[in-house]
């Protein structure tokens, strides 16, 4: 009896358990058997790996093999167990050295002829590999994903034979070249749009406190161009939002690209989306939108328009910055800390409050279309702000708006502030924070009241404020919230009293 024991990464959410690939050669009867909760992939792997060791000039042993997937619990899905099952084949028959297979962790789906396929998720693979002090070696496609994790030694391989190679000491694999950041100039630059400079000051004080925005105006007032050069505004990723937003794409259905590397996501799904869409879901559980988007923006363009199951499944994620799904057979959590961007008319043709008149919507028509966003959806939302329309001037003028990059600058000095304070944005602060860094100065307090009297601000309504008030605030390298600040954030609160 003949037995091989090889290292791989199953996948469950954005986490990769470690699972013993054990492949025994026993007498008897020609049999090939995969236990361990294999899915259908990993079942079909069977005659890929027959396949790919016989055109790689192999002998495949005629012998009854059994292939253990452990932990035997843990679901197993996708053909990323290719690869490590047939070196395991390999090495029980003798046909290459078992001594140091225990250094390695393998991953990779094979063609028929021996070649390697990428395989989804690498990036999340090799985040929880590093732990683990061994090479990972990975299909040339997905090793580049993986060399974005430091801590860790990836190889890279192209075909069944270059891994028998490097493990006989012939040929051996080199390690991939992590890509260099993409230039930041790429995102559409805010001196586009004209006018609309109450709205655009409104972006930069989401932008430098991680605020949500909900932009209510009619048609052509420049709402999505708004929304579509928000992410200019962002800062620079630090390195571990880098590796969790590249993460959580690699395990999306179009995976991660290399293009996108230190770039904010930035996700605009149709109004057709289902709640598995946006959320995330399936048998085999993957991330939606708003995981996607997670460290970016989640802009939903015509937001009344969206399923109302749809919209009220955003309340939990937009406060905890994470969602969890479950099904029968497993849980899994993904994060999903996004800046929800949205956009709607004021009424059902869109042209309510336009000068040139004309809307012809009925009261209860206009009810009824706004009604489609819930009370406590909107109540989670930091500023709700009027787009309108465009003066003469405005539009026939020439352009003269502040540069993204000018914007970024000043951003990125509010959350350097905000970093030095707290260990987050300002938008993810606590009750208890809210108390401790955002209380404002009497005459600010005063203001207050009154605002709570005339909006009947919920709770989570005044601390959304005091928030707000805080980001003002540090965007004027200002320590104390002053009754300017807090005029302002009132400000981006005004449609409460619609």
């Amino acid at each position: 009896m003949s037995l091989a024991v090889l290292h791989s990464r199953a996948l469950a959410g954005l986490d990769a358990p470690p699972v013993a690939v054990e492949v025994d050669l026993a007498n008897g009867l020609p049999a090939f058997t995969i236990v361990g909760l294999p899915e259908t992939e990993v079942k079909e792997s069977r005659e890929r790996v027959r396949a790919a060791i016989l055109n790689c000039r192999f002998e495949f042993p005629a012998r009854r093999i059994t292939v253990n997937l452990a932990p035997a619990e843990l679901p197993k899905e996708s053909g990323r167990f290719d690869l490590p099952i047939a070196l395991g084949i390999l090495a029980a028959s003798k046909q290459i050295p078992v001594a140091q297979l225990d250094q390695y962790e393998f991953a990779g789906e094979l063609s028929l002829n021996g070649e390697l396929r990428p395989v989804r998720g690498a990036l999340a693979m090799a985040y929880g590999a590093s732990k683990s002090r061994r090479v990972f070696v990975l299909p040339r496609a997905s090793a580049t994903e993986a060399a974005l994790v430091s801590g860790i030694e990836v190889l890279e391989a192209a075909s069944l034979l270059q891994v028998c190679a490097h493990l006989h000491d012939q040929q051996k694999l080199s390690a991939p070249l992590a890509p260099s950041p993409a230039p930041h100039a790429a995102s559409p630059d805010l001196a586009d749009v004209r006018g609309q400079t109450h709205v655009k000051r409104a972006l930069e004080v989401a932008a430098a406190g991680g605020h949500s925005v909900l932009l209510v105006g009619p048609p052509g007032t420049g709402k999505s161009m708004l929304a579509a050069r928000f992410p200019g505004l962002l800062p620079d990723m630090s390195d571990d939002e880098a590796i969790e937003s590249a993460a959580v794409q690699s395990l999306g259905s179009a995976g991660f690209r290399i293009e996108n590397w230190r770039r904010r996501p930035f996700r605009a799904p149709h109004h057709s989306a289902s709640s598995v869409a946006i959320v995330g879901g399936g048998s085999h559980p993957r991330p939606g939108e708003i995981s996607l988007a997670h460290n970016g923006v989640l802009f939903l363009d015509e937001m009344p328009e969206f399923d109302r199951s749809v919209l009220e499944v955003l309340r939990e994620p937009l406060e905890s910055g994470k969602v969890a799904i479950s099904r029968a057979s497993r849980q899994v959590e993904f994060p999903a800390r996004f800046q929800l961007i949205a956009a709607m008319n004021p009424c059902p043709c869109g042209y309510q409050g336009h000068f040139s008149g004309r809307c012809r919507c009925t009261p209860d028509q206009v009810a009824r279309y706004r009604g489609k966003l819930s009370g406590p959806l909107l109540d989670r939302i930091d500023v709700l702000l009027e787009v309108p329309s465009l003066r003469e001037d405005e539009l026939l003028g020439q352009r003269h708006g502040e540069a993204s990059s000018a914007v970024r600058v000043r951003v990125q000095q509010a959350r350097q502030r905000q970093a030095d304070r707290q260990p987050h944005s300002n938008a993810r602060l606590g009750a208890s924070e809210v108390e401790q860094f955002c209380v404002p100065d009497d005459a600010g307090q005063s203001l207050l009241r009154q605002a709570i009297a005339r909006l009947n601000l919920s709770a989570r309504g005044y601390h959304r404020v005091l928030k707000l008030a805080r980001t003002i605030a540090d965007l004027g390298d200002v320590e104390r919230v002053a009754a300017n600040h807090v005029a302002e954030a009132i400000q981006y609160r005004r449609l409460d009293t619609a």
